[in-house]
């Protein structure tokens, strides 16, 4: 089952199947080291609102919540 970033728990963790929005932002994503077929692990972050900090690899990058909400994880577990 697919599930937006920023709706996974704090230490959850799961491979990218797929990073929604336009261009620029799968851009942008791509550039911070975000990825279909890679794994992350939310590091932190507040189910409404507020960013998303996310472990992907040995990085810890932050993202906004709408940003989040683009990337589609299958969760592991």
């Amino acid at each position: 089952m697919l599930i937006p970033l920023n709706k996974t728990r704090n230490g959850e963790s799961g491979i990218v199947k797929d990073v929604g929005g336009g261009d620029g932002l799968k851009r942008r994503l791509a550039a911070l080291g975000l990825r279909v077929g890679l794994k992350v692990t939310k590091v932190s972050g507040m189910y409404f609102l507020g960013p998303i900090t996310v472990r992907v690899g040995h990085t810890q990058i932050a993202l906004g919540h709408s940003m989040a909400g683009k990337v589609m994880l299958e969760v592991e577990g």
